[in-house]
């Protein structure tokens, strides 16, 4: 039998062994991890909403109005009323016909492609998409082909020769991030619509680290592109920008339908208390109001001070990775910001990126001072 102690041993030799981080404090710009507090460069709430005042009231008037749990799964007794209700403002947020919830933006993209797609299909990936979304196009039993990050060229071929062979009854569906995870770049969205639409097949666009960051109301880089109508299958997290956890898909009513009957990580999952639907649903009204608004200025305007105090070119979301190269430099140069300057900056390595690209994956929130990033960029030698 394989030994799990020398799988671990292996991964400590190549410094790629993983440890948890006990965090003693809330979502802040600072975190306090062992006795210590440090300056947080780390989290994805990029609004600074998790300890807003409105959606932390919110998650605690559900809890008094619905109670702790959701006690069953969606379609047994668990389908709440704030579930229906945060369903109901995505739908009209991202102005679809309907909307579904999930747990969390994992169980949300392995569902979705897992449930929409069957063996016959064929799911075309762009090469960096978030590991739920390859682990979704697994489950699903389709044919997976993949092209590389952003090449219009090569996902044109790949239609071509997919579209060329695929029967009457089979689906065909581009799958992609609005923004990169870990390189913070973003997708050629209107070209890969135009693509999509000249080869007749359907496009998910997972908008994780778009929501809250772009857009008029927040709702994401294809809000900011006006483009929201031609996307079939709308991704988020509400786990990000709008400070709490969740994901959900915004598309046809009949595809919203087709998963409440097909997808098992929905069908199979006691619902989301009914508390973090509510808190969602307040951080989400936040992310479109002149609030909002004003947080996403300030966001930018903390993106703005890092470009100039760097002197790198300004930097297209709020991802701004650090690249090193090994794993081990990139964890090195992680320890020395914590440990001589406060600053946690985790390193980010294989297989969450490919080997050798080893960085530190930085991110800015509204909640960060000038000063503070003034800080990170000096500790970073600039």
């Amino acid at each position: 039998m394989r030994s799990a102690e020398k799988e671990l041993a292996e991964l400590e030799a190549a410094s790629l062994r993983r440890t948890l981080r006990p965090v003693n404090s809330q979502q802040l710009t600072h975190a306090h991890i062992g006795g210590n507090k440090l300056l947080n460069f780390a989290s994805n709430d990029y609004l600074g909403l998790a300890n807003h005042p409105a959606v932390k009231s919110a998650y605690i008037d559900a809890v008094e109005n619905w109670g702790a749990g959701s006690g069953s799964s969606r379609l047994i007794c668990g389908s709440l009323k704030p579930h229906g209700q945060l369903e109901s403002y995505l739908a009209e947020a991202k102005a679809t016909e309907a909307a579904i919830v999930f747990a969390n933006g994992y169980a949300a993209s392995v569902g979705t492609l897992s449930g929409l797609l069957r063996k016959g299909d064929t799911v075309i990936l762009d090469k960096l998409s978030h590991a739920s979304l390859i682990d979704g196009a697994r489950l699903s039993g389709a044919t997976i082909r993949v092209f590389p990050h952003n090449d219009l060229v090569k996902l044109e071929k790949l239609l071509v020769s997919t579209t060329a062979k695929a029967g009457t009854d089979s689906r065909v569906v581009i799958v992609t991030e609005s923004v990169f995870s870990m390189d913070g770049d973003i997708a050629p969205l209107l070209e890969i619509i135009e693509l999509k639409k000249k080869y007749g097949v359907l496009l998910l666009v997972d908008e994780a680290h778009g929501l809250g960051v772009y857009g008029p109301s927040g709702m994401g880089l294809s809000e900011h592109l006006s483009c929201s109508s031609e996307i079939d299958l709308q991704l988020g997290t509400l786990g990000k920008s709008a400070g709490v956890a969740g994901g959900y898909i915004a598309a046809r009513r009949d595809y919203i339908e087709l998963l409440v009957n097909r997808s098992r990580s929905f069908i199979y999952s006691t619902a989301p208390p009914p508390a973090q639907s509510a808190a969602a649903l307040a951080g989400l009204m936040i992310i479109r109001s002149e609030e909002g608004t004003e947080l996403r200025a300030k966001l930018w305007s903390n993106i703005q001070t890092f470009a100039d105090h760097t002197q790198r070119e300004f930097p297209t979301s709020a991802i701004i990775p650090w690249h090193v190269g090994d794993s081990s430099s990139a964890l090195s140069l992680s320890q020395k910001l914590q440990e001589q300057h406060a600053i946690l900056a985790p390193a980010v390595r294989f297989p969450t990126v490919p080997l050798n690209t080893a960085r530190l994956r930085i991110t800015l929130t509204a909640a960060h001072t000038h000063a503070n990033i003034e800080k990170l960029c000096s500790a970073l030698g600039h």
